[in-house]
């Protein structure tokens, strides 16, 4: 392979620090321990798997994994051999998982084997045999000598088995995709936001260099991050795994958010940092609170906290710095700007109700309907601009076209700047639902909804909910002569979409309101 000066490949993240310190701890899962030496090698087998199934520059590889090792393993693995890494949420449903196969053009699936709660590799399955184009199906089991749950396909361990522990990456260009991250759309199916090797690497190369200076890198002793935050989701991958693997510091992982279990593992690992979404601060102060906590030892190591992913209460965040004694830190972003744009930075004093100024790189404005900025203090749709803004949406160069306009990404949330450059969010996309820092589109729902047989017409908005802070409620209109209970239809949207989307309330209507256009009037149905 011919190097250039233009080459870039997020997996160098990983080989420096099994060049420089090997021996160093990389991931953490329970009593399991990798040392970046061991994740690096574990990855160059894959890769070199992937090379046999003939997967390299250009492709597209999903993965199915919650946050248990195999999910660096593989993704690191996917770049190295110049293909671009497809998360896919574990709670996605077979409709769901054939969608983002078939939307991604993946050439193979790599998915944990599941639970008896969480049936991963069935479920997968059963996506995946609906799609013609996707030829791979491989499965991560933890017993290293486990057979695959589903017939017909490999495991991990089959398909690495004698593969070399060594690999040379491919040098994919600045500009090559490298994840693909799927956000839907206020008008119709989720889009894949293709991030590429520049993207993320110019934003884990920041994050590192606003949250973790507070550190003292002097005492020789090696750093601690645990993620409690999915890492299909872009918040988890880049601010926590990919910045922390670049650090060189140790990644604790924990496959599912519960409040015992994460104060357990800060105390047990001495975490030093730690993200997470506004209801699992509120989470942790109610165990603590309830249960006569002694959190001193993890507060003792608690040095970096940061949230995001929806408005952090003011109460809230008091609350736990008092008890926690570590400050929290807001931020903003997107999975369009992979994610981060804005932060409240160690350097300025945090402004509560604020998602603080921009970061290195990136600029960002208000701007009204013309695209023209606003007066500082007035309200205008937030857009962004820098080295961190995506491509483009994967197959979409309409969609593309008209989020880009003008050389800004425009996000479609309501802002404000104030005097001193920092932004606060006042309001989000149309009839966007943020339920426990989850983005979940309404169209995405009544499309789905109004197939039912018994179905005539449905509208979805979120509702206030004390503990996510939005819930989701469907109001359905049913066909004449169809009889269908709360519950019937509840079931039946389980089936349908994954375990953080469909609705928890559902009411029938005789009719829906409906304005001049003849469009559902949904602020009505939220003034009720």
């Amino acid at each position: 392979m011919e190097y250039g000066a233009t080459t870039l490949n997020l997996a160098s993240i990983i080989e420096h620090h099994a060049r420089l310190a090997p021996d160093k701890d990389a991931i953490v899962w329970n009593e399991m321990r990798f040392s970046y030496g061991q994740l690096n090698a574990l990855s160059n087998r894959v890769a070199n798997a992937l090379v046999e199934l003939n997967i390299g520059h250009g492709d597209k590889v999903a993965l199915c994994c919650p946050n248990l090792p195999f999910f660096p393993i593989v993704y690191y693995a996917i770049m190295k051999v110049g293909a671009a890494v497809v998360p896919l949420n574990v709670l996605f449903q077979p409709r769901e998982i054939a969608y983002h196969l078939t939307d991604s053009d993946a050439k193979a699936v790599f998915v944990f084997e599941g639970t008896s709660e969480l049936p991963l590799a069935q479920t997968v399955k059963e996506g995946f045999d609906k799609v013609a184009t996707c030829e791979n199906i491989v499965v991560m089991t933890i017993d290293p000598m486990g057979a695959s749950p589903i017939a017909g396909a490999q495991t991990l361990t089959e398909i690495t088995k004698n593969k070399p522990e060594t690999f040379e990456t491919f040098p994919t260009k600045a500009n090559d995709t490298c994840a693909i991250l799927y956000t839907s759309g206020t008008t119709g199916q989720p889009k894949g936001a293709e991030l590429t090797h520049l993207n993320l690497m110019t934003n884990v190369t920041t994050c590192y260099g606003i949250h973790l200076p507070v550190l003292d890198f002097t005492d020789g002793l090696q750093k601690t991050c645990l993620i409690t935050l999915p890492l299909f989701h872009t918040t988890g991958q880049t601010v926590q795994m990919n910045v922390n693997l670049y650090a060189g510091n140790r990644v604790v992982l924990l496959p599912r958010f519960e409040p015992r279990a994460t104060l357990e593992a800060m105390e047990k690992e001495c975490v030093n940092f730690w993200v997470g979404v506004p209801t699992m601060y509120w989470a942790l102060l109610k165990y603590v609170e309830e249960n006569n906590i002694d959190i001193s030892r993890t507060a003792k190591n608690l040095k970096v906290t940061s949230s995001g992913g929806a408005p952090m209460p003011v109460e809230v965040m008091k609350d736990f710095e008092k008890v926690f004694g570590v400050r929290v830190f807001e931020g903003y972003g997107l999975s369009e700007t992979s994610p981060l744009a804005t932060f409240n930075q160690f350097e300025k004093p945090s402004k509560p109700g604020t998602v603080g100024q921009p970061i290195f790189g990136v600029d960002v404005k208000c701007v009204d309907e013309n695209d023209v900025e606003v007066e500082c203090g007035t309200r205008g749709e937030v857009v962004i601009r820098g080295s961190n803004v995506m491509k483009g949406y994967y197959k979409r160069p309409e969609a593309t076209a008209e989020a880009l306009r003008n050389g800004w990404f425009h996000t479609g949330d309501i802002g404000i700047i104030d005097k001193d450059g920092y932004l606060s969010i006042v309001d989000r996309k149309k009839d966007m639902i943020l339920r426990g820092g989850y983005n979940i589109y309404p169209r995405e729902l009544e499309e789905i909804i109004m197939t039912h047989e018994a179905v005539s017409l449905c509208a979805v908005i979120g509702v206030k909910d004390e503990r996510l802070g939005e819930e989701v409620k469907a109001y359905v209109v049913l066909k004449q002569n169809y009889n269908l209970t709360e519950n019937e239809m509840i079931e039946w949207c389980k089936q349908q979409f994954a375990a953080n989307k469909y609705p928890r309330y559902v009411e029938f209507r005789d009719e829906l309101p409906i304005g001049g256009t003849g469009k559902i009037l949904k602020r009505a149905l939220r003034e009720n």
